[in-house]
């Protein structure tokens, strides 16, 4: 058996997380040589037990090891290990690497400058448009923006980075196959696309309270700070807040309206000493060796039109509405006959390209 097989293995096993398997691995020298050995050798390696001994020296009888590798073959995606060259660097620094990462798309070495983006799944307005902005901002100079692929603000985060043609990836807390939200299928094919779709659990593993701190830890683990864009003081993103912080990376938070809850997580961190964020300037300047502004394309707000501007489908059939009319959202809907999504996002990508403004009372109308 080859090594990248016993570690899927492994990797399937009840009781045998990440600092189990490095300890067994310290002690039997391979992967290989942990599922050959028995429960009294197994019984002998530090932090070993009753329950993971009996779990490993039986793993043929409760595991069924040729259907998932089956599974991974057919699905079209690939394990990637520590070993590996595209294994995240950042993410080998943490104290539970995963053993394996399930991975639908790419991992590449520019991937190391990557900043998680979260936050609430019941968002607001502003939340979206937030997140979908500075993701963009961020995708544009070249970070890879990292989320967890939820509703709310992990897909806004997502979609941003996606309208401004940069990498994102997309941490799954299920299995690689299992959609969750089911509407997001298509942007998860796209973020597979572009950049990579991963997850640490095996096949048809659904999701459950546990499931997502364990993927909270993977977007912390993997980037050099993570930005809090909306959150309430119950809300998830402030766990993968915290797990930034115990692995040493830089916090930041988007400051709300202080009468709103979904706010009050942000407050709370900035409270504690996360960097404000206002915008994607305030997260590159704390990372200048990696990205030095004389470096960088200028900012969107900065920039004139950008050259060699392709629109995809749905943007030009908003930019086609606002033909020399000023229009409120609703009005761009019924002329585009697009949903309502698709136009804000339509929306959001044509005025970071320059090529409309937002006007007060949400009127919106081309550039000159």
């Amino acid at each position: 058996m080859e090594s990248r097989e016993a570690l899927v293995a492994l990797n399937l096993i009840e009781h045998v997380g990440p600092v189990r398997v490095r300890q067994l691995l310290e002690h039997f020298g391979d992967a290989p040589a942990i599922l050959k050995a028995s429960r009294q050798q197994l019984l002998q390696v530090r932090g070993v037990g009753e329950d993971t001994a009996e779990a490993v020296a039986n793993w043929e009888k409760t595991i069924e090891l040729n259907a998932e590798l089956k599974r991974i073959a057919d699905s079209g995606c690939r394990i990637v290990t520590q070993a590996d060259p595209d294994y995240p660097e950042l993410l080998k620094q943490i104290y539970d690497p995963p053993v394996v990462l399930y991975v639908k798309g790419e991992l590449l070495p520019k991937d190391k400058n990557a900043v998680a983006m979260v936050g609430s799944r019941m968002t607001t307005h502003y939340g979206i448009e937030v997140a979908r902005k500075l993701a963009y901002q961020l995708a544009y100079v070249g970070v890879t923006v990292v989320s967890g692929g939820a509703r709310g603000i992990d897909s806004a985060a997502h979609q941003g980075a996606l309208s401004a043609k940069g990498r994102t990836v997309a941490v799954l807390g299920t299995g690689i196959n299992i959609v969750t939200p089911p509407e997001n299928a298509e942007l998860f094919e796209r973020i597979a696309a572009s950049g990579a779709v991963v997850t640490q659990f095996p096949f048809n593993c659904p999701p459950d309270k546990q499931s997502f701190p364990i993927r909270n830890r993977i977007v912390a683990g993997m980037t050099l700070g993570t930005v809090v864009v909306e959150a309430s003081l119950t809300s998830g993103a402030l766990i993968t807040a915290n797990f930034a912080t115990e692995y040493g990376r830089q916090v930041f938070a988007v400051p709300g309206r202080i009468d709103s809850p979904r706010s009050k997580g942000c407050h709370e961190l900035i409270k504690k000493g996360a960097k404000l964020c206002e915008s994607a300037e305030d997260i590159l300047s704390e990372f200048e060796y990696l990205f030095p502004a004389s470096n960088r394309p200028p900012a969107t707000a900065e920039a004139g039109t950008l050259p060699a501007i392709e629109l995809s489908e749905n943007e030009q059939k908003v930019y086609d509405a606002l033909d020399g009319e000023e229009l409120s959202i609703d009005e761009v809907i019924r002329a585009s006959g697009l949903p309502s999504s698709a136009v804000s996002v339509g929306l959001l990508s044509l005025e970071m390209k320059r090529l409309i403004r937002q006007l007060p009372g949400k009127v919106f109308v081309r550039n000159a």
